[in-house]
């Protein structure tokens, strides 16, 4: 068995194999990435009147209520509260990606958007397409896949340099070139 042919052949239909799955990760995870300067991805974070809140969870929830755009009945229309007292907001998370922020000292809404974070997220572990089977039998074989291609691709990378290393050891392993591409000089002329 020859490591380096091996090497390349799994280098090559390992990257072939986990192409889509790692396409929508690098994408995705750029878009994380970015996710705290672009406002597309997720909302801009808008700061409240002070640091102690004075409103109480049921006051969050009649809020939501007020607001019929925000189609609130109960808590389970909502998915989560993300609460930040140092800057005086709570962001309200509803289940069809609305965010909502608003005010902890007075109430007042402060800013409403879509979030996108949390579907790009959910696309990047692969859980969106089709839950844990999707994550745990197709993204995380391909995470495993990209380690082996980073892993034979730094190997790839090596092997130039092991052989140059070679040729200028004395004794080193020299491989002859086949004639076709030998050179051969006759009087000073390559022939």
């Amino acid at each position: 068995m020859n490591l380096n042919r091996t090497t390349r052949k799994a280098h090559y239909w390992i990257g072939i194999g986990i192409l889509v799955p790692m396409l929508v990760v690098v994408t995705t995870g750029l878009l994380l990435q970015v996710k705290k300067q672009s406002s597309w991805v997720q909302p801009d974070e808008f700061r409240g009147t002070g640091t102690q809140p004075a409103i109480e969870l049921e006051d969050v929830l009649a809020i939501m209520r007020s607001h019929p755009q925000f189609s609130v009945a109960s808590w389970d229309d909502i998915d989560r509260l993300d609460v930040r007292p140092g800057k005086g907001v709570v962001k309200v998370r509803l289940h069809s990606d609305w965010e909502v922020q608003i005010d902890l000292g007075t109430g007042d809404v402060l800013h409403t958007a879509y979030r996108r974070s949390d579907l790009i997220e959910s696309l990047h572990d692969g859980s969106w397409f089709a839950g844990d089977w999707t994550k745990l039998g197709i993204f995380l074989p391909s995470g495993v896949g990209l380690l082996v291609l980073t892993l034979t691709g730094l190997w790839l990378f090596i092997l130039p340099f092991r052989a140059r290393r070679r040729k200028k050891k004395p004794g080193g392993r020299r491989i002859p070139l086949p004639e076709s591409r030998a050179t051969k000089k006759v009087d000073g002329k390559r022939g």
